[in-house]
């Protein structure tokens, strides 16, 4: 796993050794970074569920102006710590070790780009979407990701959500990509 583009491009990053975290793979990763390009710079970013934090590294690495960290995991958090020193991006980041509930409660910055990437088969990237509605974290023009393999779960619940639509749906493999923003 590695930083794929921006000002620390190359870089390695360590992951978990773990059933229950999955790194984003690079193939993905750059589809996502592809799409989200024009939405990046000087962007304020949130990667909960953050694990080895090698989505919101990206999204540093590539312009946006800061990035909170959010994991619940103190291995996580700690993988999390060496990769931000390895990039040299630790003074852009926030790094907070806590649930996704408390982590969106505590939150105080509207949001320009919201990456979800939880837990497989936790069914909790929809909980965390009306959370994030509720509190009015996102920005008029902002984006939330979900990366999942229930895509067909997810959309149906996510129309349950009158604020926001699916923007863009994007398949590689098993994982999905659904893109979300604000109804207009």
């Amino acid at each position: 796993m590695r930083v794929i583009s921006g000002t620390a491009r190359g870089t390695k990053l360590k992951s978990i050794e773990s059933l229950s975290t999955r790194p984003t793979l690079d193939r993905v990763k750059e589809s996502l970074f592809n799409i989200l390009q024009p939405y990046i710079q000087e962007a304020n970013v949130l990667d909960l569920f953050a694990g080895s934090g090698a989505l919101g590294i990206e999204a540093l690495s590539r312009g946006a102006k800061k990035c909170t960290f959010c994991d619940k995991s103190y291995e996580a958090i700690q993988m999390l710590e060496q990769n931000l020193e390895r990039t040299r991006l630790k003074e852009k980041a926030v790094v907070l070790q806590q649930d996704y509930k408390t982590c969106l409660q505590k939150q105080k910055e509207k949001l320009d780009i919201i990456l979800l990437d939880p837990p497989y088969k936790k069914d909790i990237a929809v909980d965390a979407v009306k959370r994030i509605v509720a509190l009015q974290l996102l920005n008029q023009e902002g984006l939330i990701v979900i990366e999942t393999d229930e895509k067909e779960r997810e959309e149906l619940e996510l129309k349950t959500i009158p604020e926001l639509e699916v923007k863009d749906v994007r398949k590689y493999g098993r994982v999905n990509l659904l893109f979300l923003h604000e109804r207009g």
